[in-house]
């Protein structure tokens, strides 16, 4: 049986793409070769806009104004394009490719005792994990397979606290885009901002 005191152990839960590595570079670079193939305008600005949302919201968005050009099969098509695209690239990464510091705060939670989780919005969560060879610093991990609501919706995040056997209330988000923080809020989490003010200001605090 766990303890109340251990009950009341906070817990972290990060965001993948942006906070522990950068697989939203990954994901550009994914979206601008589709829009190249389409000759449909894509850059770093309009990419903004995709951080933290699900596969086919974020096609919409990069479709911008030809959105109505495409039917839902071929958005389907370009979508499955995409992603087959995004996993040629992620089979390439290594452990080198996390955040400098990550590896080594989520090692020091694990020896302070507090549990981790892993909530993306991300399909490909799993995956990546995998490829940096981060399995064994979490304890949860939930992808958009497990909670195909995107953010803003906080499903993801609720399911990794209730994996975690956590209330709301105990758990701290870290997250990178305007998308995850609002999420996290709505679901009674507080949360660390990682990036600029005009990005995730909305944030509980953020560095």
């Amino acid at each position: 049986m766990t303890s109340p005191t251990a009950n009341n152990v906070p817990a972290a839960i990060f965001d993948l793409d942006g906070v522990l590595t950068d697989t939203a570079e990954l994901h550009y670079q994914s979206w601008l070769v589709i829009a190249g193939q389409l000759g449909v305008p894509f850059d770093r600005q309009r990419n903004e806009a995709l951080r933290g949302v699900s596969r086919m919201q974020s096609l919409d968005l990069m479709l911008g104004d030809h959105v109505d050009e495409f039917t839902p099969e071929q958005k389907i098509d370009l979508a499955a394009r995409k992603n087959e695209e995004y996993n040629r690239l992620v089979r390439q990464m290594t452990p080198a490719d996390l955040f400098p510091g990550a590896r080594e705060l989520l090692t020091g939670l694990r020896a302070a005792g507090l549990p981790t989780a892993l909530a993306s919005s991300s399909k490909n969560g799993v995956i990546v994990v995998d490829q940096l060879q981060l399995r064994p610093l979490l304890d949860v991990i939930v992808d958009g397979n497990d909670a195909p609501k995107s953010k803003p919706d906080p499903q993801v995040f609720l399911l990794a606290a209730d994996r975690l056997g956590k209330t709301p209330d105990r758990c701290v988000v870290v997250e990178d885009a305007e998308a995850g923080v609002e999420a996290a809020q709505r679901a009674g989490m507080r949360v660390i901002g990682i990036g600029p003010a005009s990005r995730v200001g909305r944030a509980d605090m953020f560095v």
